[in-house]
């Protein structure tokens, strides 16, 4: 059985870390089998709004978007997404950022296109093992916000086997 320590603290008043609940679930007859982030380390990745999308003017393939990231400026980035939309809310890692696997994002040029950030998908953030394009967030995501907080992915995940004899522990 796996457990938020997020959902569950929506329910239980639980105070400690995931580590000392683990062991108090160890020390009441449970198999504790591991504690896990929800979510890969990336930071530097906040809620962004697609203003506008244009056609690479050197590739068939690649978009210009300029993306609104609550940073005060609007940012020029270069996209292969097929799903990139005007008007559409997705993930963007701006300069200075670190992706899973110790990518930094850093100012380049994509075809003679300054690019100033990154629009993500769920794989590249570690979210998921396949996609289709850009992650999609919900409209009333707030432009600017930091992702990992907003998405609430600063989680532990706790992994418990349960034993034939703690029926009583089958149910959340």
């Amino acid at each position: 059985m796996r457990i938020s320590m997020e959902w569950l603290r929506e329910w239980v008043p639980v105070e400690e870390s995931a580590e000392q609940f683990g062991h108090r679930l160890t020390m009441a007859g449970l198999e504790l089998d591991s504690i896990e982030a929800a979510a890969p380390a990336f930071s530097g990745v906040r809620v962004g709004l697609v203003l506008a999308v244009e056609p690479h003017p050197n590739a068939d393939r690649l978009r210009v978007c300029q993306v609104d990231a609550g940073t005060g400026e609007i940012l020029n980035i270069v996209c292969g997404a097929p799903n990139a939309v005007e008007g559409m809310r997705a993930p963007v890692a701006c300069l200075g950022a670190v992706l899973p696997g110790d990518f930094r994002i850093k100012r380049s040029k994509l075809r003679g296109v300054e690019s100033r950030g990154m629009l993500c998908s769920a794989v590249e953030l570690g979210l998921a093992e396949t996609s289709e394009g850009l992650m999609e967030l919900p409209v009333d995501a707030p432009v600017g916000a930091d992702l990992r907080e907003w998405l609430g992915l600063d989680d532990a995940i706790l992994e418990v086997d349960l034993t034939p004899n703690r029926a009583d522990c089958l149910g959340m």
